[in-house]
């Protein structure tokens, strides 16, 4: 009898815990955030500002082609002076509890980035709903708000565009990269590392933008763009970097999977790209009269895919001249990122983390001192070795006839 009331009792016990009711929330009490703009108001306040799925309207838009249904995300900003003020004060506009666990993108503005990201990343790490895999941004030029605001063709929702705009561009071009709130913070606490992260801006008429019929043109008046990179020392943006020099980042942050590099022939400019298929970059440190010299190795192979120059591609000679080129312009986007980086004095690359691997005694006298003093005027030597694997169906380029 003792043995059978306790097994009741037990069972009771564990039904009263494994209970999952206690923390039910409906869908239709709850908000799905998927996206936050951070900005900061003329007298110092945080500008929060919220992407909310219209989840029926998403739903119709798919089924009726995108312009019949209403927009799919609706707009609310709050103001405070810390971050989780201003989320909470969001309760004021909102009719439905905020619900974060779907939040895959922070954008955060410009003048935010310049005064610093460590207490942005604190109170978001700390969160128990925020994901730490939420892809992280800057709006360059134009307000974090703005950037969310703009309505956008094919993804409905803007913050999965700019998230698949992000993923697409650093496989197949290689001026931007994908940063999250996990490797933000990890990148800010590791020493002789600095961070890097893409920029976005609006390009068109960012009023125009705004209404629904941006999406209902084959010609939007406005659009989101990625633009450039933010080079940050510690937590603080100091310096943007655009085009050859942003791609020179990534080359020496070992980032480059698949990218085009155009390169001049006998007078004639881009007369001839070369598509890079695989690349690998390493880097090491050594130690010289009692300083650090860094050492960089490039090796890729890639694929000629355009000609617009009479070039005889079956000549092995001609394509040991034509690996020479491209091999120099590699080069010299390398270089131009270091030169901005040591002009800034900020350590993108890790070459800090090299020299601590490599001599660890010798990095705890000069950490304190190593962007401002040794980053500045380290020598650096970039090395490459670029291959062509193939050249296409055809090795003479056909000349057309005058």
């Amino acid at each position: 009898m003792r043995r059978a009331i306790t097994v009741i009792v037990s069972l009771a016990i564990c039904a009263g815990l494994l209970s999952g009711c206690w923390s039910q929330k409906e869908l239709t009490d709850l908000a799905f955030i998927v996206a936050i703009g951070l900005d900061k108001t003329e007298d110092g306040k945080y500008l929060v500002t919220f992407q909310v799925v219209n989840p029926g309207n998403v739903a119709g838009a798919t089924q009726r082609g995108g312009g019949a249904a209403g927009v799919p995300v609706s707009i609310y900003t709050s103001t405070g002076d810390t971050l989780v003020e201003a989320s909470r004060k969001a309760s004021e506009k909102l009719s439905r509890l905020p619900y974060y666990a779907h939040t895959n993108l922070i954008v955060v503005g410009e003048e935010v980035a310049r005064e610093g990201l460590s207490g942005v990343l604190d109170a978001m790490e700390r969160g128990n709903q925020l994901r730490p895999t939420a892809h992280l941004v800057i709006a360059r030029t134009y307000l974090a708000k703005d950037v969310l605001t703009v309505l956008t063709p094919i993804d409905k929702i803007s913050a999965n565009q700019i998230i698949k705009t992000i993923e697409f561009s650093s496989k197949n071009w290689g001026e931007t990269v994908h940063v999250d709130i996990w490797g933000a913070i990890h990148c800010l606490a590791t020493a002789g590392r600095n961070l890097v992260i893409t920029g976005v801006t609006v390009e068109g008429d960012l009023k125009r933008g705004k209404r629904q019929e941006n999406v209902q043109s084959s010609v939007p008046d406005a659009r989101i763009k990625l633009e450039g990179l933010a080079l940050f020392k510690n937590d603080r943006l100091v310096d943007w970097v655009d085009g050859p020099s942003s791609r020179g980042v990534l080359w020496l942050l070992d980032c480059i999977r698949q990218t085009n590099l155009t390169v001049s022939w006998k007078g004639k400019k881009e007369a001839i790209n070369y598509q890079v298929v695989r690349a690998k970059t390493d880097v090491k440190a050594k130690v010289k009269d009692g300083r650090p010299v860094i050492s960089v190795h490039i090796q890729a192979e890639g694929d000629v895919i355009e000609t617009r120059v009479p070039i005889d591609l079956s000549d092995a000679s001609m394509l040991f001249q034509l690996e020479k080129e491209i091999k120099k312009n590699l080069k010299q986007e390398v270089e131009e990122a270091i030169e901005t980086a040591q002009r800034d004095k900020t350590d993108v690359f890790g070459f800090g983390e090299a020299v601590h691997r490599t001599d660890p005694r010798l990095w705890k006298k000069i950490e304190s001192k190593w962007h401002d003093r040794y980053f500045p005027e380290l020598d650096v030597t970039v090395t490459a070795d670029m291959y062509i694997r193939r050249t296409g169906l055809r090795n003479k380029p056909y000349t057309p006839r005058g």
